[in-house]
């Protein structure tokens, strides 16, 4: 995309909401139809809807519900070694999810904690 591309769209849609464009739109205030397949291709239908039905989750769905947990149990964690271990699996974790995607580099999942990380280890250095 062109540089400021994403500030102008972002401003276009700020002033529609403000004129009321986007109200009274058909379905506002529905639930979304998310067994609608309409946009799927028919051939891929029912195979889809077979992986559907079997619980399958895409590879990278999975390495995101696992980063999601595991933020969640580095939020309430205290102990500092265990916490370093977590957010190096974390990391690991962000890292493989990166690795796995074929679009821009605008669109991969930064790193977490990586700078305060290094912020304590250097106090602690400090401190010896």
């Amino acid at each position: 995309m062109f540089p400021g591309f994403d500030k102008i769209v972002e401003e276009r849609i700020k002033n529609a909401q403000k004129k009321g464009d986007f109200n009274n739109l058909p379905g506002s205030g529905k639930p979304l139809d998310l067994d609608d397949n309409s946009c799927v291709a028919e051939d891929l239908r029912l195979a889809y809807k077979i992986l559907k039905n079997a619980d399958f989750v895409p590879p990278e769905i999975e390495i995101k519900n696992e980063i999601k947990k595991t933020e969640d149990l580095l939020a309430g964690m205290k102990d500092e070694k265990e916490k370093y271990r977590i957010l190096k699996k974390l990391n690991f974790l962000i890292l493989k999810l990166n690795s796995m995607r074929s679009t821009s580099i605008n669109f991969d999942v930064p790193q977490q904690y990586v700078d305060k990380v290094i912020d304590r280890i250097e106090l602690k250095k400090g401190n010896e």
